[in-house]
């Protein structure tokens, strides 16, 4: 199930730099997030996941979330103020979309402290390689280790360290359908 999200259409003339052909993932240590994030936080809301995607024309898509949840005004709030600040700071070229969504039940988890409020919760993970000959990975989330998680899959654990991810979302069963 999808979260809530407000999107606003951004034009910018200079289409200099190369566009992504996917989507992916910002971590922490993207200027867009460093950008972006305390403002976000001002407003009162964490900022969970920073995405770009874009062929031709890009997509900016944050996540955002509170302690009582987030409602269409909160995204619509958030891309306002975040929409005027890059106006300012201009940190993207060319045309975009800027789209603000709440996590919905499959939340992203990207930073340690996220992994670490869903231990015993059912996780989904794909990694960038192989690790024991898989690269998608749903179990119960065990533990945070140094540099990872461990998952158990039907009863097998894996490791599977941070830097090797490409996403992890939880993974909700719904009146026993698994997603």
């Amino acid at each position: 199930m999808r979260g809530l999200f407000f999107l606003d259409r951004v034009a910018r003339t200079d289409d200099a730099r190369p566009d992504p052909m996917t989507w992916r993932m910002l971590d922490d240590s993207t200027e867009l997030r460093r950008l972006i994030e305390p403002l976000v936080e001002d407003l009162g809301y964490e900022l969970l996941l920073v995405e770009m995607a874009g062929a031709g024309h890009k997509t900016l898509r944050l996540y955002i979330d509170a302690p009582g949840g987030v409602m269409l005004d909160d995204c619509e709030s958030v891309s306002r103020a975040v929409s005027a600040m890059l106006d300012v700071d201009d940190p993207i070229t060319g045309q975009y979309d800027l789209e603000v969504s709440s996590p919905g039940l499959e939340r992203p988890l990207v930073r340690e402290d996220h992994f670490r409020r869903h231990i015993g919760e059912r996780v989904r993970v794909r990694l960038a390689r192989q690790v024991l000959g898989r690269k998608r990975f749903t179990g119960i989330l065990t533990e945070v280790i140094d540099n990872g998680i461990v998952v158990d899959v039907d009863g097998e654990a894996y490791a599977l360290p941070f830097d090797d991810m490409e996403s992890a979302r939880l993974a909700p069963e719904y009146r026993g359908i698994q997603v």
